[in-house]
């Protein structure tokens, strides 16, 4: 685990320091297959005070549940769009340090590199963790893209029409078809990781659902938690 900076930031700070550690994510291949993969998600509660998060690891192939844990913080930090993961990041570090097993991969459900000043949830916790991590979210933050096939395992690049240098198109992410005739999800890079090896992983964890296994799981619980608030 990296301390790379603190929590209490002005906004524009916090904008300073996406741009700063989006130069730190690693486009490396995955050592090896991961065998215990980490399903990372995050709730508020129904007054919007306190903020959950519940890391549920996984065992492949057979997607045995090895641990759970979660942990939850008052909220400290403001609603503002593409700031998100200072919201959330604290409370996931919060969870995944009281981890006993050491996940190979972590998918969490949220945006790697596929953000404006290429920061999401999953590209700040991963360098916080300094494990390989993957985004998964629900829905576009930016970028654009032409709908996938329709069968499973089908997928479409996602692009930033300005690119890093404003000359050529960017790819940020892919849109995944995890399952067929329903809604593709969004995958990208969120630290030591190639964006081949994040979709392989995704459709490898989806084996019913749309939602990858280990954040499906995550998702369920940290509902429930936030349901008894």
């Amino acid at each position: 685990m990296k301390k790379l900076h603190n929590w209490n930031l002005s906004y524009s700070r916090a904008r300073e320091i996406q741009a700063e550690l989006a130069c730190r994510v690693k486009f490396t291949p995955l050592k090896k297959e991961p065998e215990l993969v980490a399903g990372l998600d995050c709730a508020f509660s129904k007054d919007g005070g306190r903020i959950f998060a519940v890391v549920v690891v996984l065992r492949r192939p057979e997607f045995e549940l090895v641990e759970t844990v979660s942990a939850s913080r008052k909220v400290t930090f403001p609603y503002i769009p593409g700031l998100l993961s200072f919201r959330e990041a604290p409370v996931c570090i919060a969870a995944v340090e009281k981890l006993q097993n050491q996940p190979d991969v972590f998918i969490v459900d949220g945006q790697g590199i596929a953000h404006p000043r290429r920061l999401g949830l999953a590209a700040h916790l991963g360098l916080f963790l300094d494990r390989p991590a993957i985004g998964c979210a629900k829905s576009r933050l930016t970028g654009i893209y032409e709908e996938p096939q329709l069968d499973k395992g089908a997928y479409s690049l996602l692009k930033d029409e300005k690119g890093k240098q404003n000359t050529k198109s960017e790819i940020i992410g892919a849109v995944v078809r995890t399952r067929t005739n329903v809604k593709p999800v969004f995958v990208s890079v969120g630290h030591k990781c190639l964006l081949k090896d994040a979709i392989r992983v995704v459709l490898d964890c989806a084996v019913k659902y749309r939602l990858p296994e280990p954040t499906r799981f995550a998702h369920q619980t940290v509902s429930r938690l936030k349901l008894k608030t």
